[in-house]
């Protein structure tokens, strides 16, 4: 791809997810993985991804009070992701990494199927000691493998029944620390290139742009319209990403 078009692309990539971010919550890591997994492999996708997912995570991170009480209550979930993150990256850069984008594609699908129908389910404080290192394995090896690190976390945080403002909160520290994991283990494996950081350096401006257009946009339309139409287009995604790794 040439370099003006492949620039715009990534401009008009990071404002949607950005748009996306501030409606929902929740979505700038995935909208863009799954818009650049279409034109690039997923390692040098997540590569531009680092500094402006975490800039806005950090910045939906400290919008609340409470963060020093949801690190006390996450911090096993928090570290397993870390620990997951860290072998999961060596499957994107590895002898796995051609697969990586069909694990993307079914990545999104699953995401998308199962936010649309809502099944919504409530975790016990009792399970949250065994079940959150096993959520957070688990999302550390999709985001080393994919990118992408919504699931199965996001589900569980919302299984935990908080409060909207912590549960927003609860998500920006969850793809804080996804972010930071993801960004060493990338480091670690060569992956973060001097051009890389430049271009995910200039693209915090089109996502900050987005998340702003899309915190108006929150009080003019409704989330929910908004979010199902959201979910269908990262369906189209995904399997559009599917389809082009086989022949």
């Amino acid at each position: 791809m040439e370099f003006i078009p492949y620039i715009l692309l990534i401009g008009f990539t990071f404002l949607l997810a950005g748009t996306v971010k501030g409606v929902i919550g929740l979505g700038l890591p995935t909208v863009a993985m799954g818009m650049l997994g279409v034109v690039m492999p997923p390692a040098q996708a997540a590569a531009l991804l680092i500094i402006p997912s975490l800039v806005t995570n950090i910045w939906q991170l400290c919008r609340g009070p409470r963060w020093t009480l949801l690190c006390r209550r996450l911090w096993p979930m928090l570290l397993a992701i870390c620990l997951g993150t860290w072998y999961g990256t060596s499957m994107m850069t590895g002898g796995m990494a051609a697969w990586t984008s069909l694990w993307l594609g079914s990545l999104l699908i699953i995401y998308a199927l199962v936010s649309l129908f809502n099944r919504q389910s409530r975790v016990a404080a009792s399970a949250e000691k065994w079940l959150g290192p096993l959520v957070g394995v688990a999302t550390g090896l999709m985001t080393g493998a994919t990118g992408v690190f919504v699931i199965p976390a996001v589900p569980y945080l919302n299984a935990l029944s908080l409060e909207r403002d912590l549960l927003i909160q609860a998500l920006g520290l969850s793809f804080t620390v996804s972010t930071l994991a993801l960004a060493a283990s990338l480091a670690w494996h060569h992956m973060l290139e001097f051009n890389a950081l430049g271009l995910s350096l200039l693209a915090v401006i089109p996502a900050l742009a987005g998340m702003f257009f899309g915190a108006w946009l929150r009080a003019v339309i409704s989330p929910g319209l908004f979010r199902r139409c959201f979910l269908l287009g990262l369906l189209g995604l995904g399997l559009e990403i599917v389809w082009k790794h086989f022949p």
